[in-house]
């Protein structure tokens, strides 16, 4: 279904960050000791470390009011603990298998169950979707994400991330509304290596034109 911010404008997706981000994180990291049971989830927690940590670039309720900043609201909590998780070193690391210099700062102030907590509460957040402002790429875009390119080998964004776009949890992030801003760069940063944290998608953007990238990235920012 589209969506239009002003007439004549396209809108469709959600969370996350473009088809290239989606499937950048697939399980929840870290296995746990034989007979350890995961600490409870505290929510409430959760609601605090956003308002403390989190809330300048994506608001306390993960709506970011800022493009360059992923919407975290109603994303999948597995997905939020592997990303969080992956900006920080594993033990024996020298760096992190998503390096940035913004969140890196951030993710080492948090522990496991801070981090689990702080992603639980963001996935209980109602999302405020972004909406798609170029028709003409959304409409290029929505191609892309239903059947994907054959002729290069780039499959179906749906097939991992649904037709709605809404991931499936525990594997693939939510990207309906998503920023288109925010997607495109993500997929620009897997193209060119910056962001090695998904094989698939790795390769997946390596296929992808600028234009193609854009496109899509504009059809997501309307999902619903």
């Amino acid at each position: 279904m589209f969506r239009s911010r002003n007439p004549g404008a396209v809108v469709i997706g959600s969370a996350a960050a473009g088809i290239a981000v989606a499937v950048a994180a697939l399980f929840a990291p870290g296995v746990l000791a034989q007979g350890t049971a995961p600490a409870q989830i505290d929510i409430k927690r959760g609601a605090q470390i956003a308002q403390e940590v989190c809330v300048a670039c994506h608001a306390a309720d993960g709506n970011s009011p800022t493009p360059a900043n992923p919407k975290l609201a109603a994303q999948h909590a597995d997905y939020l603990v592997k990303q969080l998780s992956d900006f920080k070193p594993a033990e024996g690391a020298e760096q992190p298998v998503r390096p940035s210099a913004i969140m890196a700062g951030f993710a080492a102030m948090l522990s496991p169950e801070d981090i689990r907590n702080v992603a639980a509460h963001f996935a209980a957040q109602k999302l405020e979707p972004a909406a798609a402002t170029d028709q003409a790429l959304a409409e290029a875009g929505r191609n892309i994400y239903r059947v994907g390119i054959a002729a290069k080998g780039v499959p179906a964004c749906a097939g991992c991330h649904s037709p709605t776009g809404a991931g499936i949890p525990s594997q693939y992030p939510r990207l309906q509304g998503q920023f288109a801003e925010y997607a495109e760069a993500e997929l620009v940063k897997f193209r060119s290596g910056e962001r090695d944290n998904s094989e698939p998608m790795r390769t997946i953007a390596e296929r992808l034109s600028d234009r193609e990238i854009k496109a899509v990235a504009q059809y997501m920012a309307g999902l619903r």
